[in-house]
């Protein structure tokens, strides 16, 4: 996994709006079809990344674990951030691209 080029993919899709971040804002955006991808912090609680997991199969949204709430919360212009939803679908799929996959 290239985490380094994913959190700059991330960054810049960010910059181009096309990110919320935060729990509530995440989960809203999965529930309403805007998310097409979770990015959850591997440092998340088990609680946190356990209610995206279920909420993620439900919604059929790939969800991944990448770096750390520093790492991603650096990335989006914040202090810390456990989870965020990608809303575009090239950045989705760009991030997929350098995501190994589960199977």
């Amino acid at each position: 996994m290239n985490k380094n080029k994913i959190l700059s993919l991330l960054g810049l899709a960010t910059k181009a709006g096309k990110v919320v971040s935060g729990e509530f804002a995440t989960e809203k955006a999965v529930k309403s079809g805007k998310g097409l991808l979770v990015v959850v912090a591997e440092d998340a609680s088990d609680n946190t990344k356990k209610k995206f997991s279920n909420m993620c199969h439900f919604y059929e949204v790939p969800l991944i674990l990448v770096g750390d709430k520093e790492q991603i919360g650096k990335c989006t212009g914040k202090e810390f951030r456990a989870s965020l939803a990608v809303l575009d679908e090239n950045f989705t799929k760009a991030i997929m691209k350098n995501y190994p996959s589960q199977d």
